[in-house]
């Protein structure tokens, strides 16, 4: 096996000490571990990200005091506290719901009703009269999809369009909207986070939200947009107004990073891109059955900037021990209790792919892929099995046979 730009080559960096985390604001309260990727094909971190890894930029971090956060639709109704949603089995409006009608509707159905009921009342026999009218249903949950066509009027006073552009050098879309889209990160960074313009500066910008180690992949079976790492832009009446920055995974859809106009922080554009975003990903369903999930990445009970996520429901929180995903109203009274907890109750449940052998673990090293157990024997001082181990066991068995672990 030779390495090359269809493998994922990492390199693993570790991580025992507690840092200040920026969410929690514990000086030491937060471990993690990290690594930087190469190159990571999607399937790889779509493995990964199941294990609760996740990506900024090429840097891929895990934090077991974090729990992973997504919405499963293939079981449960994704929703919001507001407004009110319908949206079962990830494909529309529950079927066995009678339709939401909008009030125009409603009204000349009542119409219809009444004109029936003073014609059979004046002498007029039923059959003379039309096609009785469907019961008429008030209050119904929308369809995520109705409730977001409402908000796009046929004559809207300002025209609001949304683009999928994929981040990638050689496209034309990205490189012609590149920097107006980095000077509203920018913008966005100063007025909303309070950086410096250092801090947010082109350079910035692109090691953030634009270099990507994930590789596009377009397989027949998959969605026509393809899998990779994509920008969805918002445009208001011409100019780009707000960004969501996605991967597009074989299973899921992975909401990165989201950035806007100052000027239009009224309006919720956070809420906003998160609808857009889960009907993106039934949409993407239609297209590939098995994208059934939309990842909102870390979940922190103790910080109020990020507990706004469980108002997403049905959602879900991965375990950091079983790494099985648990309904978050069955995890939230051990969060109240304490930072980190183990959220899957079965005392038999497992890690399915606990590290159970370690020389098989793959490794980079002088341009040649081999296992790990071979490596040893050709490094005879080695003195890294720790790390290493630390490592696989993190990654897992599956990927860590499939992934390269770079050795200098």
């Amino acid at each position: 096996m030779a390495a090359g730009s269809s493998c994922t080559i990492v390199e693993y960096f570790g991580g025992d000490d507690g840092y200040r985390c920026g969410y929690c604001k514990n000086e030491k309260g937060n471990f993690s571990h990290g690594m930087w990727s190469h190159a990571m094909t999607v399937q790889d971190y779509q493995d990964l990200i199941d294990r609760g890894w996740r990506r900024s930029g090429k840097y891929y971090l895990f934090s077991p005091s974090h729990p992973l956060f997504v919405f499963p639709f293939f079981s449960r109704s994704p929703s919001h506290s507001s407004p009110s949603l319908s949206s079962p089995s990830g494909v529309g409006a529950d079927p066995g719901r009678p339709l939401c009608r909008k009030a125009k509707e409603l009204r000349k159905a009542r119409r219809l009703q009444k004109e029936q009921k003073r014609q059979v009342g004046g002498g007029v026999p039923a059959s003379a009269t039309s096609i009785p009218a469907p019961p008429v249903q008030l209050n119904q949950p929308k369809a995520l999809e109705e409730f977001i066509n409402e908000s796009l009027p046929d004559s809207p006073l300002h025209r609001l369009e949304v683009r999928l552009v994929p981040v990638n050098d050689d496209d034309p879309q990205f490189m012609a909207t590149y920097e107006q889209s980095a000077a509203l990160y920018a913008r966005y960074q100063m007025a909303v986070h309070g950086d410096t313009p250092s801090e947010c500066n082109e350079s910035e910008f692109r090691r953030f939200l634009c270099d990507s180690p994930l590789e596009m992949e377009t397989p027949p079976d998959g969605p026509a947009a393809g899998y990779g790492s994509f920008h969805q832009q918002y445009w208001l009446d011409g100019r780009i107004v707000a960004v969501g920055v996605v991967d597009i995974l074989p299973t899921c859809v992975s909401s990165v990073y989201l950035y806007y106009h100052p000027d239009f922080a009224s309006l919720s554009l956070g809420s906003y891109s998160a609808l857009r975003e889960v009907a993106f990903t039934r949409q993407l369903q239609k297209q590939s059955p098995k994208l059934c999930f939309y990842y909102l990445g870390f979940y922190i009970h103790s910080c109020n900037k990020m507990r706004y996520k469980g108002q997403y429901q049905p959602s879900d929180l991965l375990c950091p021990e079983t790494y099985v995903f648990v309904p978050i109203e069955c995890c939230i009274p051990s969060l109240e209790q304490t930072h980190y907890a183990r959220f899957n109750q079965d005392p038999d449940a497992g890690d399915t792919h606990v590290l159970k052998d370690l020389g098989r673990a793959l490794v980079l090293y002088r341009r040649t892929v081999m296992p790990y157990a071979a490596y040893t024997r050709k490094r005879k001082c080695s003195n890294d099995e720790m790390e290493v181990a630390q490592y696989a066991g993190l990654v897992g068995q599956v990927c860590a046979e499939r992934i390269l672990l770079y050795r200098a």
